[in-house]
């Protein structure tokens, strides 16, 4: 399909992050556009309100347009959409052009000079901070974010001048493999949608897949030590970067002032950008900067403005976001679903905050993840003094017979632990009085975010 000749634009799972930011795109670029999706959302608000048509009912008699034009409408959806969707039956029998959400994505990359970000985790908070970066120079970008950048209140931007477009490359059900960036960075590869790829192994090919189709001539930065061999085409040149050892890319002279990270970023053995102010919290986010740092600096990015827009990058919604802070009180929501994240995430915490007692809440995100990591679940969240555990969000999934939380709170083997249903959440926070919460999980946990806030603004 030509997306020249497409004058209507219909998402079925509109307000999920990635679908949300092409229907945006296809707004912005005149199409007519509309949706569908389970339920309404903040996110999805803020579409109907840029003049997107969305209905909450899965009822083909809804869908604003007929079959009679059907050779210029194009039908976007995602995996988590089932397979008995009334509408999405409806117009795949009437003949609608369908096309997963990461295929769109790869035709619209193709008509631009593309920067992709991959990575088990890491690649919402490194494509936010790159973009910022890209956005403030004289090269600008258009990008595609899995959340809603706080500088741009959007996960779209567009600068329709520039020759650039960042897009996030994501792993699950090898929607990357749709993408033939000119650049691309990897900033972690861990086990990960195993009821997708089966074995851990299969998850590196599909990786080393990914680095095979950097264009030739290309650029590939990549974490030092991932531990796997990407394929890549003659040309491409290969980059590493790390916060912890020598890379082409690395920080040092690392030190907290004032609640904020401070580094020296290295490049080579020659050059030294010092005094990098991050704005935004945690050593995993240092890490993120370095790594979008650097593909900046390959770009041809000046070291200045590289360093001032850093300092005035705000961050991610979800992503490390601070809810509440005083001296007294603090309150995030982070996004971290997978183990390593986790541990990431409340090892910065540890580091930031060292004499204070940390409750978190984890809202664990689908069986099959819960089944295949749930002793690495368990270990992370013993960092936390108390624990609050919640049922499952099942996301795209069944229920597996014999899988619950449950599997997670007992290898855990902290004294202070909660299992909970979401419902009862609030009531146990306003008893508990926590001095410092964290929100965690993939799931639908964030609507519970503005209503904890209230309650321990309260206290």
């Amino acid at each position: 399909m030509d997306i020249n000749k497409i004058h209507t634009v219909y998402c079925i799972g509109i307000g999920g992050i990635g679908v949300s930011n092409l229907a945006r795109y296809f707004k912005a670029t005149g199409k007519q556009v509309s949706g569908y999706d389970l339920r309404p959302s903040a996110l999805t608000q803020q579409l109907i309100d840029e003049g997107i048509d969305i209905h909450f009912t899965d009822n083909p008699t809804l869908i604003p347009f007929t079959s009679d034009n059907k050779n210029h409408v194009l039908v976007i959806y995602t995996p988590a959409i089932p397979a008995d969707h009334r509408e999405l039956n409806y117009l795949k029998t009437s003949g609608f052009t369908l096309m997963k959400r990461s295929q769109v994505l790869g035709m619209i990359a193709n008509q631009k000079e593309t920067i992709a970000v991959a990575g088990t985790h890491g690649k919402t908070s490194v494509s936010g901070i790159l973009s910022f970066i890209l956005f403030s120079s004289d090269l600008g970008c258009s990008a595609f974010l899995g959340g809603i950048a706080k500088n741009f209140n959007s996960n779209l931007v567009l600068q329709q001048h520039s020759k650039y477009m960042l897009a996030e490359a994501d792993e699950f059900d090898r929607s990357f493999l749709h993408l033939f960036p000119k650049h691309a960075i990897i900033t972690s590869v861990d086990a990960d949608h195993l009821d997708i790829y089966g074995k851990f192994q299969a998850l590196i090919d599909s990786f080393a897949d990914f680095a095979a189709q950097i264009q030739k001539g290309g650029t590939l930065l990549i974490k030092k030590n991932l531990h796997f061999d990407p394929k890549l085409q003659p040309d491409v040149k290969l980059f590493t970067y790390s916060i912890e050892e020598k890379a082409d890319f690395y920080a040092d002279n690392i030190r907290i002032e004032n609640g904020k990270f401070l580094f020296d970023l290295n490049i080579g053995d020659t050059k030294k950008v010092r005094d990098i102010s991050l704005n935004i919290p945690g050593r995993v986010n240092m890490e993120n900067a370095v790594a979008a740092a650097s593909m900046a600096y390959l770009l041809g990015v000046n070291s200045q403005l590289i360093r001032n827009a850093i300092s005035n990058f705000k961050g991610i919604q979800r992503r490390f976001d601070y809810q509440i802070k005083t001296d007294d009180l603090i309150f995030i929501d982070d996004y971290a679903h997978h183990p390593k994240e986790i541990e990431a995430t409340l090892l910065s915490l540890r580091e930031l905050y060292p004499k204070k007692k940390i409750t978190g809440v984890f809202q664990p995100h689908l069986f099959s993840r819960t089944r295949d990591f749930a002793n690495e679940f368990a270990q992370s969240l013993s960092l936390l003094d108390t624990i609050i555990l919640l049922d499952i969000y099942p996301a795209r999934e069944k229920p597996i017979e014999g899988i619950s939380s449950a599997l997670i709170f007992d290898k855990i083997k902290n004294k202070e632990k909660i299992l909970c249903k979401k419902k009862d959440l609030p009531e146990i926070i306003a008893k508990h009085k926590p001095e410092f919460l964290i929100t965690l999980g993939a799931g639908d946990i964030d609507r519970l975010v503005p209503v904890l806030k209230q309650i321990l603004s309260e206290l």
